[in-house]
C-alpha cells in the first residue's frame, strides 16, 4: 500500500510517498481502506517537530512514529476478533494515527459509522476539528442555552464546527474572521460576526460568557477584559514560533486562572465512543455541516500542508485516498 511517511523534521517537502506493508487489525481493531483524510495543524507540528517542547514526546531527533494523519473515512476491510457492532464493508468515520494512507488500523472505540446523508470527503474531515469543537464548548466551556460565546477564528476547521455546535447548544454567537470569509461564518449561523481586520473584539464593550480561542492573537489579560465575572475561556490554539507553544500559554492561563474570578484553561481532545456517536448524529441530522474549502490526493499531501499553515484555509483542507 501507499502511505506518506516522514523520517527527519523539516518543511513539508520531508513528506515522502513510499510502499508500506498494508496492516492486519489487532484482536480490538479495524483495517479501513481509506477513502479520504484531512490534515490539521498538528500535522505540521510534528512535520517540522516544532515548538520543540513537542519533541520530548514525538523524538528529540527524528520522529519515533514516521505516519501522519489523524482524521479518516473508509470502508471497513477486516475486523479484529474482539470487535462487535462493526462488520467487513461498512463506511466509518473517526480517528487514528496514520491516516494518509491507502489502509491503516484503528481501535473500535474511535470510529463511528458514517451517516448516509454526507460523503466520505465531508466524513474525513471531521474528527478532531469536530470534536475539538463538542469538546472545548460543551465540556470545558460549559456552554449553556441562551449564553453567549465569541468564537475566534471562526471560519478555520475547529472554528467552523464551533459555531454550528455553538448553535446547536443554544448559545448566542458571535464568530471573529477576517472580511473574506464573513458571509461564510453568517451562514453557518452565526448571530453577530465580527471582522478582524476592522475591528478588534477584546476592545468592545460587550462581555461573553465563553471565549473559544481557536487562533491565540491576543494577550489573555485582553480576552480576559472581555469576558463575563463568571466567564470562561478555552484556548484551543496559540501563535506559531513560540518555543514551548501552546504549552507555555496554556500554563499562564492555568496560573491566571488562580487570581481571578475567571477560568482560564485549553484543550486536547480526548476521543470518546459517545462523542464519536453525538457528532454522527449531528451529521446526520443536518445541524452540523462540514465545510470543506479544498481537496488534494495522497501525493499532495505536502502541497496541502504548506496551504494549511498559511492560515487562509476556510474549513478544512481534505485528502482524497480512493476515488
Amino acid at each position: 500500500m501507499k502511505a506518506i511517511v516522514y523520517h527527519r523534521y523539516g518543511p513539508p517537502d520531508v513528506l515522502q510517498l513510499e510502499e508500506r506493508p498494508k496492516p492486519a487489525p489487532r484482536d480490538n481493531e479495524v483495517l479501513i481502506q481509506v477513502v479520504a483524510a484531512a490534515v490539521n495543524p498538528l500535522d505540521w507540528h510534528f512535520i517540522r517537530g516544532s515548538p520543540y517542547g513537542f519533541r520530548i514526546a514525538t523524538g528529540l531527533r527524528k520522529p519515533k512514529d514516521s505516519r501522519l494523519g489523524m482524521d479518516v473515512a473508509g470502508s471497513v476491510e477486516a475486523v479484529g476478533r474482539d470487535v462487535t457492532g462493526l462488520k467487513v464493508g461498512d463506511a466509518v468515520f473517526g480517528a487514528c494515527r496514520g491516516a494518509l494512507a491507502e489502509y491503516v488500523c484503528s481501535a473500535q472505540a474511535t470510529l463511528a459509522r458514517k451517516p448516509e446523508n454526507i460523503t466520505f470527503e465531508a466524513a474525513g474531515s471531521v474528527a478532531v476539528a469536530a470534536f475539538t469543537a463538542l469538546q472545548g464548548l460543551r465540556d470545558n466551556g460549559r456552554l449553556q442555552s441562551g449564553q453567549r460565546v465569541l468564537i475566534n477564528g471562526a471560519a478555520g476547521g475547529v472554528g467552523t464546527f464551533a459555531v454550528q455546535i455553538g448553535r446547536w447548544l443554544g448559545a448566542e454567537v458571535t464568530g471573529v474572521c477576517s472580511t473574506r470569509k464573513v458571509e461564510l461564518v453568517r451562514s453557518l449561523g452565526a448571530h453577530h460576526v465580527i471582522d478582524y481586520t476592522g475591528q478588534d473584539f477584546t476592545g468592545d464593550a460587550q462581555r461573553y460568557d465563553l471565549i473559544f480561542d481557536c487562533i491565540g492573537n491576543h494577550p489573555l489579560l485582553a480576552c480576559r477584559r472581555v469576558l463575563a465575572r463568571r466567564g470562561i475561556y478555552v484556548m484551543v490554539g496559540a501563535p506559531s514560533g513560540r518555543w514551548i507553544a501552546p504549552m507555555d500559554r496554556a500554563m499562564e492561563a492555568m496560573m491566571l486562572s488562580w487570581f481571578v474570578s475567571q477560568k482560564m484553561t485549553s484543550i486536547m481532545a480526548k476521543f470518546s465512543k459517545d462523542g464519536l456517536n453525538l457528532i454522527a448524529e449531528l451529521l446526520k441530522s443536518g445541524k452540523v455541516t462540514p465545510v470543506i474549502d479544498r481537496c488534494y490526493s495522497l501525493r499532495e499531501v505536502p502541497e496541502a500542508i504548506r496551504y494549511l499553515e498559511t492560515g487562509h484555509a476556510r474549513g478544512k483542507v481534505v485528502i482524497v485516498v480512493a476515488a
